[in-house]
């Protein structure tokens, strides 16, 4: 009996000095303690001072199945009808024509983005955001509200392509 107690006085005693004898100073307040990077990233201020909605990219063509695309420089008037109405039925709950929304408007959009880019974003918005720069700065510019994929047809996109020229 004395040696069992014996021992468990000595494992006591070494497990109170393993945990002692460290005491943590504290600090009055609150404090953050970080390390300097020395990394930097640069951007250019017209990149940084422009929304990405604003951003003029016509020298890109986004990613998907429109690689290249001609337009006649005569605006098709019944494909920008059949577009229109499209855009009616298809977009306008998240873009207006005069004014942001939950989307862009489309007003100006051949001037800031070209016809392949605006196709390709039409008809497969997922795959813009996941690999095309520009569709995923939009989508934080605008608050992680992602198109979503109206499955369309190539033609009935470029029908929108054409009514987005009228504007």
């Amino acid at each position: 009996m004395k040696t069992k107690f014996l021992i468990t006085s000595v494992l006591l005693s070494f497990l109170l000095l393993a945990c002692g004898g460290k005491e943590e100073k504290k600090k009055d307040g609150f404090s953050v303690d970080r390390q300097k990077t020395t990394e930097k990233t640069e951007t250019t201020p017209a990149q940084s001072d422009i929304p990405p909605s604003q951003q003029v990219t016509l020298d890109e063509k986004g990613v998907g199945q429109i690689k290249e695309i001609t337009l006649d420089p005569v605006i098709d008037q019944e494909m920008a009808a059949r577009g229109e109405a499209l855009f009616k039925s298809n977009c306008m709950a998240c873009h207006k024509l005069d004014r942001r929304f939950i989307g862009p408007s489309p007003q100006g959009i051949m001037e800031r983005r070209s016809p392949e880019w605006i196709m390709n974003m039409i008809l497969d918005p997922a795959l813009m955001v996941a690999e095309d720069r520009c569709a995923k700065d939009l989508l934080i510019e605008f608050n992680g509200a992602a198109m979503s994929n109206q499955n369309l047809t190539v033609e009935e996109v470029r029908s929108i392509l054409e009514f987005y020229r009228t504007l």
